[in-house]
């Protein structure tokens, strides 16, 4: 991880940090070599040739990058859908949102 990026991280706003890190081990799990880089002033995951920008914001998190084909993840989740195809995370979606749908969602971004 970049010292941006981990500079960024220790930054995150406590009523955040766990929806954060939920997400962080997520991608982490799933592609342990993913590079964690600063860009566009947020988190980037890259792998390969894809990536995957985490946003933390007063309302939570907003993932920017993550493919329009997961329909699984966004007609379950239509209302987390915001502009410009960003899903907008908030804190209190963690309880009815599975890891195995975020997984999906996570691989629908950045497997190649």
């Amino acid at each position: 991880m970049d010292a941006a990026a981990q500079d960024y991280i220790d930054a995150i706003a406590p009523e955040h940090r766990p929806l954060f890190d939920r997400i962080h081990g997520l991608v982490l799990g799933l592609y342990p070599d993913a590079a964690v880089v600063l860009s566009y002033k947020m988190p980037t995951y890259i792998v390969g040739r894809k990536s995957l920008h985490v946003g933390v914001w007063k309302h939570g998190l907003s993932l920017y990058g993550w493919k329009d084909h997961e329909e699984r993840f966004t007609s379950h989740h239509p209302e987390l859908v915001g502009d410009k195809g960003t899903i907008k995370l908030r804190p209190e979606d963690l309880a009815r949102i599975s890891d195995d749908e975020l997984r999906d969602l996570l691989r629908a971004s950045l497997d190649d």
